[in-house]
Protein backbone atom coordinates (compact mmCIF):
# COMPACT_ATOMS: atom_id res chain seq x y z
CA UNK A 1 0.00 0.00 0.00
CA UNK A 2 1.50 3.34 -1.07
CA UNK A 3 2.00 6.25 1.33
CA UNK A 4 1.47 9.96 0.94
CA UNK A 5 2.07 13.20 2.80
CA UNK A 6 0.29 16.53 3.18
CA UNK A 7 2.59 19.42 2.22
CA UNK A 8 0.02 22.20 2.55
CA UNK A 9 -0.97 23.94 5.78
CA UNK A 10 -4.25 22.04 6.05
CA UNK A 11 -6.36 19.95 3.68
CA UNK A 12 -10.00 18.93 4.02
CA UNK A 13 -10.67 15.23 4.63
CA UNK A 14 -14.19 14.72 3.30
CA UNK A 15 -16.89 12.12 3.75
CA UNK A 16 -17.13 11.50 0.00
CA UNK A 17 -15.25 12.34 -3.20
CA UNK A 18 -17.07 15.64 -3.64
CA UNK A 19 -16.20 19.23 -2.76
CA UNK A 20 -19.70 19.60 -1.31
CA UNK A 21 -19.36 16.56 0.97
CA UNK A 22 -19.03 17.30 4.71
CA UNK A 23 -15.50 17.81 6.02
CA UNK A 24 -14.92 15.09 8.62
CA UNK A 25 -11.37 16.02 9.57
CA UNK A 26 -8.23 17.67 8.22
CA UNK A 27 -4.72 16.71 7.23
CA UNK A 28 -2.14 19.14 8.58
CA UNK A 29 1.26 19.82 7.07
CA UNK A 30 3.61 16.84 7.40
CA UNK A 31 0.86 14.33 8.20
CA UNK A 32 1.41 10.90 6.67
CA UNK A 33 -1.24 8.58 5.31
CA UNK A 34 -1.87 5.47 3.23
CA UNK A 35 -3.77 5.44 -0.06
CA UNK A 36 -6.74 3.08 0.13
CA UNK A 37 -8.35 3.92 -3.21
CA UNK A 38 -7.23 6.23 -6.00
CA UNK A 39 -9.41 7.88 -8.62
CA UNK A 40 -8.77 10.52 -11.27
CA UNK A 41 -9.37 13.53 -9.01
CA UNK A 42 -9.86 12.07 -5.52
CA UNK A 43 -8.29 9.47 -3.24
CA UNK A 44 -9.61 7.67 -0.19
CA UNK A 45 -6.89 7.65 2.44
CA UNK A 46 -6.20 6.37 5.95
CA UNK A 47 -4.14 8.53 8.29
CA UNK A 48 -1.09 6.94 9.91
CA UNK A 49 -1.72 8.61 13.26
CA UNK A 50 -5.25 7.52 14.09
CA UNK A 51 -6.37 5.34 11.13
CA UNK A 52 -9.08 7.86 10.22
CA UNK A 53 -10.40 7.46 6.68
CA UNK A 54 -11.71 10.06 4.27
CA UNK A 55 -11.42 11.55 0.79
CA UNK A 56 -8.87 14.16 -0.34
CA UNK A 57 -8.29 15.92 -3.64
CA UNK A 58 -5.29 14.46 -5.45
CA UNK A 59 -3.90 17.92 -6.25
CA UNK A 60 -3.69 18.75 -2.53
CA UNK A 61 -1.54 15.81 -1.37
CA UNK A 62 1.74 14.23 -2.44
CA UNK A 63 2.50 10.51 -2.92
CA UNK A 64 5.74 9.53 -1.22
CA UNK A 65 8.44 8.51 -3.62
CA UNK A 66 10.45 5.38 -2.86
CA UNK A 67 13.53 7.29 -1.72
CA UNK A 68 11.44 9.61 0.44
CA UNK A 69 9.61 6.75 2.13
CA UNK A 70 12.93 5.17 3.15
CA UNK A 71 13.98 8.39 4.92
CA UNK A 72 10.79 8.84 6.95
CA UNK A 73 11.14 8.29 10.70
CA UNK A 74 7.70 6.97 11.64
CA UNK A 75 8.56 6.86 15.36
CA UNK A 76 9.73 10.44 15.94
CA UNK A 77 7.43 13.44 15.60
CA UNK A 78 8.28 17.11 15.95
CA UNK A 79 5.42 19.63 16.03
CA UNK A 80 5.09 23.31 15.26
CA UNK A 81 4.21 24.98 18.56
CA UNK A 82 3.40 28.48 17.25
CA UNK A 83 -0.16 29.44 16.28
CA UNK A 84 1.18 29.76 12.75
CA UNK A 85 4.69 29.38 11.36
CA UNK A 86 6.16 29.06 7.91
CA UNK A 87 7.94 26.42 5.89
CA UNK A 88 10.17 27.66 3.10
CA UNK A 89 9.99 25.94 -0.28
CA UNK A 90 12.99 27.84 -1.56
CA UNK A 91 12.15 29.56 -4.84
CA UNK A 92 8.50 28.54 -4.51
CA UNK A 93 7.99 30.77 -1.47
CA UNK A 94 6.48 30.02 1.93
CA UNK A 95 3.82 27.64 3.24
CA UNK A 96 1.88 28.76 6.33
CA UNK A 97 1.61 25.85 8.78
CA UNK A 98 -0.66 25.80 11.87
CA UNK A 99 -0.06 24.79 15.47
CA UNK A 100 0.46 21.02 15.65
CA UNK A 101 1.80 20.57 12.12
CA UNK A 102 4.39 17.78 11.86
CA UNK A 103 7.65 19.35 10.76
CA UNK A 104 10.27 16.67 11.53
CA UNK A 105 10.45 15.46 7.90
CA UNK A 106 10.76 18.90 6.24
CA UNK A 107 14.27 18.34 4.92
CA UNK A 108 13.21 15.19 3.05
CA UNK A 109 11.02 17.39 0.86
CA UNK A 110 13.63 20.19 0.57
CA UNK A 111 11.63 22.38 2.94
CA UNK A 112 12.99 24.52 5.78
CA UNK A 113 10.93 25.08 8.92
CA UNK A 114 11.01 28.65 10.24
CA UNK A 115 9.44 28.58 13.68
CA UNK A 116 9.40 26.98 17.13
CA UNK A 117 9.09 23.21 17.35
CA UNK A 118 8.16 20.76 20.07
CA UNK A 119 9.35 17.14 20.05
CA UNK A 120 6.64 14.66 21.01
CA UNK A 121 7.24 13.55 24.57
CA UNK A 122 4.94 12.38 27.33
CA UNK A 123 4.51 15.69 29.11
CA UNK A 124 3.01 16.60 32.45
CA UNK A 125 -0.65 17.60 32.58
CA UNK A 126 0.29 21.23 33.18
CA UNK A 127 1.71 21.21 29.65
CA UNK A 128 -1.66 20.05 28.33
CA UNK A 129 -3.36 23.11 29.80
CA UNK A 130 -0.72 25.44 28.42
CA UNK A 131 -1.26 23.95 24.96
CA UNK A 132 -5.06 24.11 25.29
CA UNK A 133 -4.90 27.84 26.02
CA UNK A 134 -3.13 28.37 22.68
CA UNK A 135 -6.42 27.41 20.98
CA UNK A 136 -8.55 29.76 23.09
CA UNK A 137 -11.07 31.70 20.94
CA UNK A 138 -10.45 29.50 17.88
CA UNK A 139 -13.74 29.38 15.94
CA UNK A 140 -15.71 26.15 15.88
CA UNK A 141 -15.44 24.32 12.54
CA UNK A 142 -16.84 20.84 12.02
CA UNK A 143 -13.90 18.60 11.11
CA UNK A 144 -11.34 21.31 11.91
CA UNK A 145 -8.03 20.76 13.70
CA UNK A 146 -6.35 24.19 13.63
CA UNK A 147 -6.53 27.49 15.55
CA UNK A 148 -8.39 28.88 12.51
CA UNK A 149 -11.22 26.37 12.90
CA UNK A 150 -11.57 23.35 15.16
CA UNK A 151 -14.25 21.01 16.51
CA UNK A 152 -14.51 19.63 20.03
CA UNK A 153 -12.82 16.25 19.46
CA UNK A 154 -10.27 17.83 17.12
CA UNK A 155 -9.37 20.22 19.93
CA UNK A 156 -8.85 17.48 22.53
CA UNK A 157 -6.98 15.28 20.05
CA UNK A 158 -4.56 18.03 19.03
CA UNK A 159 -3.84 19.11 22.63
CA UNK A 160 -3.07 15.52 23.59
CA UNK A 161 -1.15 14.81 20.37
CA UNK A 162 1.23 17.75 20.80
CA UNK A 163 1.97 16.47 24.32
CA UNK A 164 2.72 12.88 23.33
CA UNK A 165 -0.61 11.19 24.11
CA UNK A 166 -2.79 9.60 21.45
CA UNK A 167 -6.52 10.19 21.23
CA UNK A 168 -8.69 8.93 18.40
CA UNK A 169 -10.39 11.44 16.11
CA UNK A 170 -14.09 11.22 17.00
CA UNK A 171 -15.77 11.98 20.31
CA UNK A 172 -17.30 8.48 20.36
CA UNK A 173 -13.88 6.84 20.00
CA UNK A 174 -12.30 9.11 22.61
CA UNK A 175 -15.05 8.30 25.10
CA UNK A 176 -13.94 4.65 25.04
CA UNK A 177 -10.38 5.52 26.06
CA UNK A 178 -9.00 5.95 29.56
CA UNK A 179 -10.24 5.33 33.09
CA UNK A 180 -13.67 6.40 34.33
CA UNK A 181 -13.73 8.99 37.14
CA UNK A 182 -16.77 9.01 39.42
CA UNK A 183 -16.85 12.65 40.50
CA UNK A 184 -15.59 15.99 39.23
CA UNK A 185 -13.78 16.40 42.55
CA UNK A 186 -11.59 13.42 41.55
CA UNK A 187 -10.57 15.04 38.28
CA UNK A 188 -7.24 16.71 37.61
CA UNK A 189 -6.62 19.49 35.09
CA UNK A 190 -6.12 17.74 31.75
CA UNK A 191 -8.73 15.02 32.29
CA UNK A 192 -11.57 14.74 29.78
CA UNK A 193 -15.29 15.30 30.29
CA UNK A 194 -17.84 13.86 27.85
CA UNK A 195 -21.41 14.99 27.29
CA UNK A 196 -24.48 13.51 25.63
CA UNK A 197 -27.71 14.57 23.93
CA UNK A 198 -31.26 13.78 24.95
CA UNK A 199 -31.07 10.39 23.24
CA UNK A 200 -27.98 9.47 25.25
CA UNK A 201 -25.51 9.77 22.37
CA UNK A 202 -22.12 11.17 23.38
CA UNK A 203 -21.62 14.25 21.23
CA UNK A 204 -19.20 16.60 23.01
CA UNK A 205 -15.88 16.57 24.88
CA UNK A 206 -13.76 19.11 26.72
CA UNK A 207 -10.67 19.35 28.91
CA UNK A 208 -11.16 19.79 32.65
CA UNK A 209 -9.40 22.75 34.28
CA UNK A 210 -8.88 23.46 37.97
CA UNK A 211 -11.60 24.89 40.22
CA UNK A 212 -14.50 23.35 38.26
CA UNK A 213 -13.82 25.02 34.93
CA UNK A 214 -13.62 23.40 31.49
CA UNK A 215 -12.12 24.47 28.16
CA UNK A 216 -13.97 23.20 25.10
CA UNK A 217 -14.97 24.06 21.52
CA UNK A 218 -18.53 25.37 21.42
CA UNK A 219 -18.97 28.25 18.98
CA UNK A 220 -15.34 28.91 19.75
CA UNK A 221 -12.80 27.42 22.12
CA UNK A 222 -13.99 28.85 25.41
CA UNK A 223 -13.85 28.41 29.18
CA UNK A 224 -17.02 27.67 31.14
CA UNK A 225 -18.06 26.29 34.51
CA UNK A 226 -18.65 22.55 34.94
CA UNK A 227 -20.52 20.68 37.67
CA UNK A 228 -22.26 17.33 38.11
CA UNK A 229 -25.07 18.48 35.77
CA UNK A 230 -22.87 19.62 32.91
CA UNK A 231 -21.40 22.75 31.36
CA UNK A 232 -22.86 26.05 32.53
CA UNK A 233 -22.43 28.70 29.84
CA UNK A 234 -21.30 31.77 31.74
CA UNK A 235 -22.44 34.16 28.97
CA UNK A 236 -25.89 32.70 28.33
CA UNK A 237 -26.43 31.84 32.01
CA UNK A 238 -27.71 28.34 31.26
CA UNK A 239 -26.47 24.78 30.85
CA UNK A 240 -25.29 24.04 27.32
CA UNK A 241 -24.20 20.39 27.71
CA UNK A 242 -25.28 17.46 29.88
CA UNK A 243 -22.45 15.59 31.61
CA UNK A 244 -22.17 11.89 30.74
CA UNK A 245 -18.78 10.61 31.87
CA UNK A 246 -15.37 11.79 33.12
CA UNK A 247 -12.22 10.09 31.87
CA UNK A 248 -8.55 10.08 32.83
CA UNK A 249 -6.23 9.18 29.97
CA UNK A 250 -2.98 9.47 31.93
Amino acid sequence: MSHGVCLLGSVALRQAADDNAPMQSQLLYGELFKFKERRKFWSRIQTNYDNFEGWVRNNQVNPLLEGELDKIDFKKTDYNRDLVSFVSEGKNGLIAVPLGAEINNCEIFQHTFEGTSKIEVENQKADFIETAFLYLNSPYLLGGKTPFGIDNSGFTQMVYKINGQKLFRTVEEQSNQGEVMSFIEECEPGDLAFFDDREGNINHVGIVLKDNYIIHAHGKVRIDRIDHTGIFNTEEKKYSHQLRVLKRIL
